[in-house]
C-alpha cells in the first residue's frame, strides 16, 4: 500500500477544539504554532499527528524536532512520533532507529530528526539529503535559555523552502515572568496562539484515573490544579499584581468608557518615558489600559504632540487631565506650554504611595497586549523581592516600575479621595 492508497479520518484523531489549528495549517495562514496549556491537554498529540500526515502529503518535507536535553528525546517526543505513525495505521510506511535518532517515511526517505539543543549553533550541521526542514518543533519550549536561543535554531534550520510550520509547545510554568509565559503574550501576526487543557479533551480519551486525580487536586489544592491542570500561571506568591485579566480590549468596549484616566512617569534614558491611558469601573472594581507609549531619549515636545495626535478626542473624557510625576515640574510646564491639555503633578502625601500600590493590587487590571504590550511586560514581571535567605521583603521595588507608577498616578484622584476618608 502506497501513501496515496492510506485513508486517513484525521478529524476522528484530533480533538475538536484542535480543528481550527489544523484548519489555519491546512490553508497556510501562519508560521509559527504556539500551543500551550495545562495537562492532558492533548497537545503534543495534535502536534506529532499533524507531522506525519504533513509530511506524507509533502514529498520534499522533512522535520527536527528538540527537547533541551538530549537525553529526554527518547522517552518523550521519539515515543510520541512512534504514536502518531501507529494511530494515524501507516507503521508500515515508516521505520525508526534510536541511534541515530531518526523516522524514516518509506516511500520516499523523508526523515523525522530529534536532537537535543545543549548548544544552539550546533544546529547549522542538521542536514537532509532529499527536500528541506518544512517542521520544527521545540516541545517544552520553557526549558530553553529564552527567544535568542529559539532564534539561533530557527535561523539555522528554516532554509532552502517556501513555507514552513514551526510548532512551540509548553505547560505554562508557575510564574508570569517566565520568558515563555512572557512570549505568548507578545502580539505577533505570525504566530498562531491555542492554549488547551484537559477540559478541551474528549473525557474517554483521558479515561477515569485521569479526572478523579484532576478533581481531588482541585478540592484539595486548588492553587496547584490551576496551574497544573488548567496552564494557569498562578506564582509563587512573589507576584505583586495577582488579579490580571489578559485578553482583547474591543473598541466596541473603549467606546463605552465614559471617563479616562491619563498617566506620565518622566524617564530619558536607560529609564524610559512612560505614558499609560486607562479606565476604571467601580462596579466591576476593574481597571482596563486602553493605550501606552514608551520612550527613550525623546523631548517633551515629541511626547506631548503624540498624546495630542492620538488622544485629543479623549480630552472631554478625562476630568484630570494627564497627571504627571512631580519630581520633574519643568516637564510638566513644557507640556502646559505645549497645549497637553491640563497636565498636572502628582499629588503624593505621605502614605500615598503604599495606599495606592495595595489599591491597584485589589482591582482587577485588565490588559490587551496589542494594546499595551510594555505595561503587560512590567505588569506581569513585578514581584517582590527576597532577601539573602529567600525570605520575601516588605515594601515595593523601586525599578523596572515606569508604567506601574503611571498608573498610580493616572488614578491617584481617585484612591486619594478615598484614602482621606480612611
Amino acid at each position: 500500500m502506497t501513501a496515496s492508497e492510506t485513508v486517513i479520518d484525521f478529524g476522528k484523531l484530533i480533538a475538536p477544539a484542535f480543528y481550527p489549528v489544523h484548519r489555519d495549517i491546512l490553508k497556510g495562514g501562519h508560521t509559527y504554532y504556539d500551543l500551550y496549556g495545562g495537562r492532558g491537554g492533548l497537545k503534543s498529540s495534535f502536534i506529532s499527528l499533524e507531522i506525519v500526515l504533513g509530511m506524507m502529503k509533502d514529498p520534499l518535507s522533512n522535520a527536527v524536532i528538540f527537547r533541551k536535553y538530549g537525553v529526554t528525546l527518547r522517552e518523550s517526543v521519539f515515543e510520541q512520533m512512534l504514536w502518531a505513525i501507529d494511530e494515524l495505521g501507516v507503521s508500515h510506511l515508516w521505520e525508526s532507529n534510536v541511534s541515530p535518532m531518526q523516522c524514516i517515511y518509506r516511500p520516499t526517505g523523508q526523515k523525522i530528526i530529534f536532537r537535543g539543543l545543549d548548544k544552539a549553533k550546533k544546529t547549522k550541521s542538521i542536514k537532509v539529503s532529499h527536500g528541506y526542514f518544512k517542521y520544527l518543533w521545540f516541545e517544552e519550549l520553557d526549558e530553553f535559555q529564552g527567544p535568542e536561543e529559539i532564534r539561533t535554531v530557527q535561523q539555522s534550520v528554516l532554509r532552502g523552502g517556501s513555507k514552513f510550520v514551526v510548532f512551540k509547545s509548553f505547560n505554562p510554568p508557575i510564574t508570569n515572568a517566565n520568558w515563555a509565559n512572557q512570549y505568548v503574550n507578545e502580539p505577533r501576526s505570525d504566530s498562531y496562539r491555542h492554549k488547551s487543557c484537559y477540559l478541551d479533551a474528549p473525557p474517554e480519551w483521558l479515561g477515569q484515573q485521569f479526572l478523579d486525580d484532576a478533581e481531588h487536586l482541585k478540592e484539595t489544592n486548588p492553587k496547584a490544579y490551576e496551574h497544573e491542570y488548567l496552564g494557569i500561571p498562578v506564582g509563587l506568591g512573589t507576584s505583586i499584581f495577582e488579579f490580571l485579566e489578559i485578553r482583547e480590549i474591543t473598541d466596541k468596549e473603549v467606546g463605552r468608557m465614559d471617563r479616562l484616566y491619563a498617566g506620565v512617569d518622566w524617564g530619558w534614558y536607560p529609564d524610559p518615558y512612560a505614558f499609560i491611558l486607562d479606565h476604571y469601573n467601580p462596579r466591576e472594581e476593574k481597571i482596563y489600559l486602553i493605550d501606552e507609549k514608551r520612550r527613550q531619549k525623546t523631548a517633551n515636545k515629541d511626547t506631548a504632540k503624540w498624546i495630542l495626535d492620538n488622544h485629543a478626542k479623549d480630552l472631554h473624557a478625562m476630568p484630570y487631565g494627564t497627571i504627571c510625576d512631580s519630581a520633574e515640574p519643568k516637564s510638566i510646564a513644557d507640556y502646559k506650554d505645549l497645549g497637553v491639555w491640563n497636565a498636572r503633578a502628582a499629588h503624593k502625601p505621605p502614605g500615598s504611595v503604599e495606599y495606592g500600590m495595595k489599591w491597584l493590587q485589589c482591582r482587577t487590571i485588565v490588559i490587551d497586549p496589542k494594546r499595551t504590550p510594555h505595561a503587560l511586560k512590567e505588569i506581569t514581571e513585578y514581584e517582590y523581592e527576597r532577601d539573602k535567605d529567600g525570605n520575601v521583603m516588605s515594601g515595593y521595588p523601586d525599578h523596572d516600575n515606569h508604567f506601574v507608577d503611571a498608573l498610580r498616578y493616572s488614578l491617584s484622584p481617585v484612591f486619594l479621595r478615598r484614602m482621606s476618608q480612611a
